[in-house]
């Protein structure tokens, strides 16, 4: 009787132990799950850019500080409610709109909320054991950025402008020269004027590089859409560069498709413009006597073009940085050190203004092949209604 009676008091004592260890731990688990949910609120709290977080059924159950301070609203007047009831509030209307009700995944897309005000939104799916519980928009406002992109834009395109008059003026004043129309000149001064006229020809080029640049940054470059023939937009570069190629001798072919390309809506203009950037590149550093073959191929609602060279090529480590404003290989620099670095910048631009898209392969001493792709649209307002981000 003793001895069971000193059994259970023992067993009564483990059990209390037992429960006080089993609440101390869940204490400290607590302690440590709300030392860490304050450390994430202060991160939402105190994060620069603006935070939502929206709830499987798209309303908004988390706006932080930064956001409310962006879309000029308190947010116990947004809390809870489903992401179309947000368009009513002015300032989130455009974002919702962009959104939409199933608010779509984005990165990086600028937005005007209105005049001089821009959002750049980004938009994820937030995913647990593959059900997505919500989803989470960040706000970054780039106001600032592109008010001082705007102006650089506005002064260069200034500058460009008043620089063209004046070297189209001595443009014709030395040709005028050199065509013998103000008199005989010596052989001296001949050369002297030759000079005089290639090197006011590479500013005029670089001049108009910079007013496209200017457009493309200011995003107003597609003006004149209409249907074309891409093969013949091709055909009048070759005519443009058939000079050049026999000067230095190229193995040039241009191998058509052979099927019947359907025509695609274009800015002839600046497709030009594009596709002679690429040439121009493919010819200039191609040795005498190699290779500049073009090809184009129809895919599944797209035009392939490629222009392949047997040229100098680019070195591995600098061919991230191909398209990049005012980049030029080191291996072509110590060649040729007049060019400005933005033709296929530009290229690329013109090329993805249209839906298409640009790259290219190369390999240092081998040549490279550039590829492009043109959608195939042949009414305009398919082009128009296209969304191309």
């Amino acid at each position: 009787m003793f001895w069971r009676k000193k059994r259970e008091k023992r067993e009564e004592k483990t059990k209390e132990e037992f429960y006080e260890d089993f609440l101390k731990e869940m204490s400290e688990e607590t302690e440590a799950a709300e030392e860490e949910t304050k450390k994430i609120l202060a991160v939402v709290t105190y994060l620069a850019d603006g935070l939502l977080v929206f709830d499987k059924n798209s309303k908004l159950s988390l706006m932080n500080p930064q956001a409310a301070k962006l879309l000029k609203i308190e947010s116990e007047k947004v809390l809870g409610q489903p992401i179309l009831a947000l368009s009513r509030f002015p300032n989130f209307q455009p974002l919702i709109s962009f959104l939409g009700g199933g608010i779509r995944e984005v990165s990086k897309k600028e937005i005007a909320i209105k005049e001089n005000f821009i959002l750049e939104v980004s938009s994820v799916s937030m995913i647990v054991k593959k059900e997505k519980i919500g989803s989470l928009v960040i706000l970054h406002d780039v106001s600032k950025e592109k008010l001082v992109e705007r102006m650089k834009s506005e002064f260069v395109t200034l500058a460009a402008h008043q620089l063209r008059t004046p070297a189209s003026i001595v443009k014709w004043t030395t040709r005028m020269l050199l065509d013998g129309e103000m008199g005989e000149m010596t052989r001296e001064q001949k050369e002297e004027i030759e000079k005089a006229y290639k090197t006011n020809e590479k500013m005029i080029r670089l001049v108009d590089d910079l007013l496209n640049v200017a457009q493309i940054e200011a995003g107003q470059y597609l003006s004149k859409l209409v249907l074309s023939n891409i093969e013949e937009v091709i055909q009048s570069v070759i005519n443009f560069y058939g000079e050049k190629i026999k000067q230095k001798n190229l193995k040039f072919q241009f191998q058509k498709s052979e099927e019947k390309l359907p025509q695609v809506m274009l800015d002839k203009e600046k497709m030009i413009i594009a596709i002679k950037n690429i040439l121009d590149n493919a010819v200039r550093y191609t040795s005498a006597g190699g290779s500049v073959i073009i090809s184009i191929k129809m895919r599944i609602e797209e035009i392939e073009v490629q222009i392949q060279d047997t040229g100098l090529g680019i070195p591995r480590n600098q061919q991230n940085k191909v398209f990049a404003k005012f980049f030029r290989a080191t291996n072509i620099k110590k060649i040729d050190t007049e060019g400005t670095g933005l033709g296929l910048y530009i290229a690329k631009n013109i090329i993805e203004a249209h839906g298409g898209r640009l790259w290219f392969e190369s390999e240092k001493g081998k040549g490279s092949t550039f590829y492009f792709i043109i959608p195939v649209k042949e009414k305009f307002g398919e082009f128009l209604t296209k969304e191309f981000y």
